[in-house]
């Protein structure tokens, strides 16, 4: 599977998530000790992930674009992207996202979530 396929992989997953706003689906997509920085203070772990993403609006939507990819090691896969998030009631907005997805037996999760917002 290539870098970006595995990305993609746990990254539709999120989407998923997030544009049905269901933090418990988001949330299953990150590992047990995932260091998460959305806009608020950063969380360890999924259960932060789950409170950060059931505080968001409903209709919440993202749409990313994956512009750097790489492999780290056997198990580690870093993405650098540009993600849109768009709202029903206010402007969509644009931020990068750096992940680092850690395989986890058959799988890939997100290990690392830093969001940053520039101007």
């Amino acid at each position: 599977m290539s870098t970006t396929s595995i990305l993609r992989t746990v990254l539709d997953q999120w989407k998923a998530g997030v544009d049905t706003h269901d933090p418990a689906a988001v949330a299953k997509v990150f590992t047990d000790d995932a260091i998460f920085q959305g806009l608020h203070p950063y969380s360890i772990g999924p259960a932060g992930v789950a409170q950060y993403y059931e505080a968001q609006p409903l209709g919440l939507k993202a749409d990313y674009d994956i512009l750097e990819a790489r492999q780290l090691t056997d198990d580690l896969v870093l993405g650098y992207l540009k993600v849109a998030f768009s709202f029903v009631d206010r402007p969509t907005l644009e931020v990068y996202l750096s992940i680092i997805a850690r395989r986890t037996g058959a799988d890939w999760r997100i290990d690392h979530y830093q969001v940053s917002k520039l101007t």
